[in-house]
């Protein structure tokens, strides 16, 4: 069978596909969005988010205070072990990991992605000291590189083509159900089991619950010989001024967004003495709305520019955090919750998307490597500098009003952005 014949077959199967699988049309990769594949597809970057992200980055700072109050550290001490890892990790592996996507494609590297955040938990479930802190909080951080947004951005981006943004939505629920669903899980196994072994639960089942998704996962086919045209379409896309400020806006929002997710715990049960239980449920309504975030910005990503988003994502993270820093009633935090989650759902999944529609496809994963990479030491730095200013002091509001400038900074870089391809 010739590749034309096999294309009007893929059409045909495609014409009578279930209506309950991912909608769109054929893909630039020559896969049909609609059918089994296509949904596995998503099924698999759906599970691998809600385990990378959910759990193992979102899911962690939930345990800080324990930490705090049983070794004596700081809260400089506890959020500086995403910050150097992700200072390590990120510079080190990031730039090889976008172009290790693009020459053999994401699903080794999410299979190995898998394992480091696994193991990651296990271990950190085991630390007494800050060494050891310090050397699992890298091995989270390999984990989130190697499986984490990158490969499933790639991967999704390739599969589908006019339903990239709802596919992308439907993935990235994976991170809201999961970062929605741990505190409360959390809260739950440390009950029972006490801190520790909750984390060394969450690892093993990470392990157990993504790993075989990402074995069986099918990578959409790749045309041969393209290697050194993408080498030198990737190169050019690094020389142009929208690069720089997809990059610088990416990694502005990022810093907001972690800044404040990654201290949030720590700001509402050891400033506002909120009982463990109801921090909870702030955790948890800020991750759930993150839910509603991706469904509808997936949604209107198909519909809009994509650069109108972004900036609308941007300012929803801006407008949120005074309601957390001034707010004094609860009524006040939950709004923070709503309006936060909702620019947080959005957030990460619309940078891919901006930059495939800026850059194309077949360079995505060189391009990300390099913008992940530098939204991991904002990440990395941000929670870090908020626990700094507290210790320094004595108060959350500076950095928050730093977070605040960052967000609209961010904002301002994609208002230069262009909405669409630029011709050649």
């Amino acid at each position: 069978m010739n590749e034309t014949d096999r294309h009007v077959t893929q059409q045909d199967r495609a014409q009578q596909a279930p209506s309950i699988a991912v909608p769109g049309a054929l893909s630039q990769s020559g896969h049909s969005e609609i059918g089994r594949e296509g949904v596995q597809v998503t099924a698999t970057a759906f599970v691998v988010l809600f385990c990378i992200i959910g759990i193992a980055l979102w899911g962690l700072p939930f345990y800080y205070d324990f930490m705090v109050q049983q070794f004596a550290w700081t809260r400089a001490q506890v959020t500086s072990g995403n910050a150097l890892s992700k200072l390590v990790v990120g510079p080190a592996f990031g730039f090889l990991a976008g172009w290790m996507v693009d020459r053999f494609g994401p699903r080794r590297l999410m299979m190995s992605g898998i394992l480091m955040a696994g193991i990651a938990l296990i271990g950190l479930g085991s630390v007494s000291t800050l060494g050891m802190f310090y050397f699992f909080y890298v091995f989270n951080a390999l984990g989130y590189v190697c499986g984490g947004p990158l490969p499933n951005q790639v991967l999704l981006t390739r599969w589908f083509d006019k339903s990239r943004g709802k596919a992308m939505g439907i993935a990235y629920l994976g991170i809201g159900l999961g970062g929605a669903a741990v505190p409360l899980v959390s809260h739950a196994l440390v009950q029972h089991f006490g801190w520790q072994a909750a984390l060394k639960i969450l690892g093993l089942l990470i392990i157990a619950v993504a790993l075989p998704m990402a074995y069986f996962v099918r990578e959409p086919r790749r045309e041969p010989g393209s290697g050194s045209a993408n080498s030198a379409q990737a190169k050019a896309a690094f020389k142009t001024l929208p690069f720089y400020l997809l990059a610088i806006g990416s990694m502005c929002s990022v810093a907001a967004v972690a800044g404040t997710q990654q201290s949030l715990k720590l700001f509402l049960s050891l400033d506002r003495h909120y009982a463990q239980g109801e921090a909870a449920r702030v955790l948890s309504l800020v991750l759930t709305f993150s839910i509603v975030g991706r469904l509808v910005m997936g949604w209107l990503a198909d519909r809009i520019a994509k650069k109108y988003i972004m900036f609308l994502i941007y300012l929803l993270v801006a407008a949120a955090i005074p309601l957390l820093l001034f707010g004094e009633s609860r009524q006040a935090v939950y709004i923070f919750a709503v309006i936060f989650g909702i620019g947080l759902g959005g957030d990460y999944m619309i940078v891919p998307l901006m930059t495939a529609e800026i850059f194309g496809v077949q360079v995505l994963g060189r391009l990300m490597g390099v913008i992940l990479t530098a939204d991991g030491v904002a990440e990395a730095l941000s929670p870090w500098f908020l626990g700094h200013m507290r210790y320094a002091t004595g108060s959350y509001s500076l950095g928050f009003l730093t977070l605040i400038g960052m967000a609209l900074l961010g904002a301002g870089a994609v208002a230069a952005l262009p909405k669409r391809r630029q011709p050649a």
